[in-house]
């Protein structure tokens, strides 16, 4: 154990991190075992299981990004490959991820490079399919964010490179789904509901966290945003989604991602140090801390409206949420590169 706690970024995060990757490993794996079952009570279980490991495993990812859990690099970097593909997103390369993830914290913005809603607006059907989709619930813009790593590197000239690697991929998972479907149609669809789940569990948490304009300029060496390194800008348009101030362990639902104030000050601070940080920085009460219930309200009030809303980082979210015309944002997850 001494040899591992010597390779962490954090001594103290020998057994958070262990108990993390251990919860990852027993909710994925023993998911996909309790679809198999044939047990409907064993069945939904294995569908949260499954969805609530690829959470954890997504949160974990995003700290092995700020080399928050080992002190080397490739370190986290082999811990946040396996946990990519854990969580499915592995279409789309760790390291272009964690460059993306590490402007939106530099660059006090949202810089992508796919504009979907100007190119939903030109595929008239296509947008109507989304609208009708989102309104069932189901998150298709995240879907459709998701399937651009699949095509990303046919498009884009920079991505070429990864052509044989997305192919590779994509051939491995589909058969792997498709032998899975074969012998268990019902095991398969439980996955599906698993992963759409895990993708509505984590574009909730995003909905929220920030204020930052868009900008479509990611893949631009060029570019510098009007308020790159403004820490001011920063901690004023973030804001701490928790699931709960008064019972602080349910934000381990979220692996403590809901403390974004906290984790902005201190993004290298490994996910189990958050909420000490957060009650260091705000003793009393936190400004920009939201309340969940009107969150929720928000999420599905707003969920069409949402996929061509064009008002995020207008206006405060505090005030958003109090007067209830906080729409949100859809796409800017750190599992899409682009």
């Amino acid at each position: 154990m001494q040899s591992v706690r010597l390779l962490l970024r954090d001594p103290d995060g020998l057994w958070p991190s262990m108990a993390s990757i251990s919860y990852i490993l027993l909710a994925y794996f023993g998911g996909w075992w309790a679809l198999f079952q044939g047990n409907p009570w064993l069945y939904a279980a294995g569908v949260l299981a499954l969805a609530h490991g690829m959470c954890i495993a997504a949160y974990l990812m995003h700290d092995c990004g700020h080399n928050a859990v080992f002190k080397a690099t490739s370190h986290n970097s082999l811990l946040g490959r396996c946990l990519n593909a854990i969580c499915g997103s592995n279409y789309g390369t760790y390291e272009d991820m964690r460059y993306k993830h590490m402007r939106h914290h530099v660059d006090n913005c949202e810089p992508v490079t796919f504009d979907y809603r100007s190119w939903l607006k030109r595929h008239e059907l296509l947008e109507k399919l989304v609208n009708a989709l989102e309104w069932a619930y189901i998150p298709a813009v995240e879907l459709l964010m998701h399937g651009m790593q699949l095509v990303a590197p046919f498009v884009y000239e920079d991505k070429k490179d990864q052509r044989a690697r997305v192919i590779r991929v994509a051939l491995t998972r589909f058969s792997l789904f498709a032998l899975i479907a074969w012998v268990s149609p019902a095991a398969a669809a439980g996955y599906v509901l698993a992963y759409l789940l895990f993708i509505t569990f984590l574009r909730f948490f995003d909905n929220f966290q920030h204020s930052y304009e868009i900008f479509y300029r990611l893949n631009d060496p060029t570019f510098v945003p009007p308020l790159k390194g403004n820490q001011a800008f920063e901690e004023a348009n973030t804001y701490s989604n928790l699931i709960s101030a008064r019972w602080p362990w349910l934000n381990l639902l979220a692996l403590n991602f809901p403390y974004h104030n906290a984790h902005h000050n201190k993004p290298t601070l490994g996910w189990y140090k958050l909420p000490a940080l957060h009650q260091q920085l705000y003793p009393r009460h936190c400004p920009q801390q939201l309340s969940f219930w009107p969150q929720l309200v928000a999420f599905h009030r707003y969920r069409v409206d949402r996929v061509q809303s064009e008002h995020y980082g207008e206006d405060s979210v505090v005030d958003q949420l109090k007067t209830g015309q906080a729409v949100g944002v859809n796409a800017l997850s750190f599992l899409t590169a682009f």
